[in-house]
């Protein structure tokens, strides 16, 4: 340390994207620094300073990057940045003991996400709409985005007019927008509760410049324009306001087609575990018998809408229940050739331990969560089933979370 500054190099890229490197006080995580750089660290805390710059430093594709906290890697080389989302996977299941055979990271185009949250504040004057800041709750409002779909990025100026009505003046909020087959499903999470008849005329019409065929504000439907199906596997479901959804189509293919390349091949009958609306559900029911479960009503009554009117499937049986307080046991699992689930980021610690002590030969494990995705695993593989290759697919474009998929066989 001199003068109250050290220069350090940075070593690694540590999980969420930050360089690291040491300095006579031990280890310190610099935001946005690259591996082989030098930066400046200050004993006051004042932001650090980079003093050289890394062969694998590109210039970010968009003007909000860096206060932005949707984006974290904007500035790694396309090598760099698989390679990083990579070794995170590698490290995650590293941490539990086991050597994963990770694949290369498939990559997904940009402007490519179809379902994003943002955050919305209104004062008596402006709307300002956007993401916040990493690890603060100031909001940045954005023009652009490199990772929304062209649709979405486009609404902005209309929602931005729609807030002005939706929304009370002085108010913070949220903001969940959804590209569908046929426009944009829009919900305004803090509105008013009870908007008068010239209000919606005003946010009917907004909506129409917009391409914006559904909207709800505070849980009120106040514009249904058209058909709000979205395409899941070749079939229409009917997805509830703000219901989840893999966030980028491509991706979703993607996932769709491992799930089915990984089936055994004379399996009869899945179980689809967390199935939400029926992503893998509905594309299974073209080969076997799927018992599909998940905690969400509204999710099991698409999916169950969607199965009535699509032909070709074969039997799917809906189950409400929450896996976490009421995982299957081993008994409700026999009779099942393989096991699909794709849970939440927390994962399914309750519901895999009871998996491993089933009969259950082939599981199929869709993950947001590198690091609860290897706990799962862990406790597959220490009852006797063998990992096959995780595949690494880049639905978070930009950001540190990457979606994977492992497949189990005893």
């Amino acid at each position: 340390m001199n003068d109250g500054f050290e220069d350090i190099v940075i070593a690694r890229l540590g999980a969420q994207g930050d360089g690291s490197g040491e300095t006579s006080k031990g280890p310190q995580f610099v935001p946005f620094a690259l591996p082989g750089e030098t930066w400046r660290v200050f004993a006051d805390g004042s932001p650090p300073a980079r003093r050289t710059d890394s062969p694998d430093r590109v210039p970010p594709i968009c003007q909000h990057f860096g206060t932005c906290g949707g984006c974290m890697s904007q500035h790694m080389s396309p090598a760099l940045y698989a390679e990083w989302k990579r070794n995170a996977i590698v490290q995650a299941f590293a941490h539990r003991g086991i050597e994963a055979n990770v694949a290369p990271l498939t990559a997904i185009a940009p402007r490519s996400r179809r379902r994003a949250f943002l955050g919305v504040e209104r004062t008596d004057r402006s709307v300002e709409i956007g993401f916040r800041e990493e690890g603060q709750h100031t909001l940045v409002g954005i023009v652009e985005c490199p990772v929304l779909d062209p649709l979405i990025v486009g609404a902005l100026p209309v929602l931005k007019d729609m807030a002005k009505i939706a929304m009370p003046s002085r108010t913070s909020g949220r903001l969940v927008v959804t590209k569908l087959d046929h426009g944009l499903d829009v919900s305004f999470d803090n509105g008013h509760k009870m908007l008068h008849s010239d209000d919606r005329q005003a946010l009917a019409k907004l909506c129409k410049s917009a391409r914006i065929i559904r909207l709800i504000v505070a849980g009120d439907m106040v514009v249904t324009h058209e058909s709000t199906s979205l395409t899941l596997g070749g079939i229409a479901v009917d997805p509830p306001p703000s219901i989840f959804l893999q966030a980028v189509p491509q991706a979703e293919a993607l996932l769709i087609d491992l799930v089915l390349a990984a089936l055994p091949p004379k399996a009869k009958r899945v179980a689809d575990l967390f199935c939400g609306v029926g992503t893998f559900a509905l594309p299974l029911a073209r080969k076997v018998q799927v018992f599909a479960v998940d905690s969400d009503k509204r999710a099991l009554a698409a999916l169950e809408a969607a199965s009535r009117q699509a032909s070709g499937l074969k039997p799917i049986e809906v189950r409400g229940r929450d896996l976490f307080r009421e995982p299957l046991s081993p008994k409700e699992l026999e009779g099942f050739d393989a096991v699909v689930f794709d849970p939440p980021r927390a994962g399914a610690a309750e519901q895999t331990e009871r998996i491993s002590r089933s009969k259950v030969r082939h599981v199929i494990a869709v993950s947001c969560a590198p690091t609860t995705l290897a706990r799962d695993a862990k406790t597959l593989i220490d009852a006797g089933f063998k990992m096959g290759t995780v595949t690494p697919i880049d639905q978070f474009l930009y950001s540190p979370h990457t979606e994977a998929i492992a497949v189990f066989k005893r």
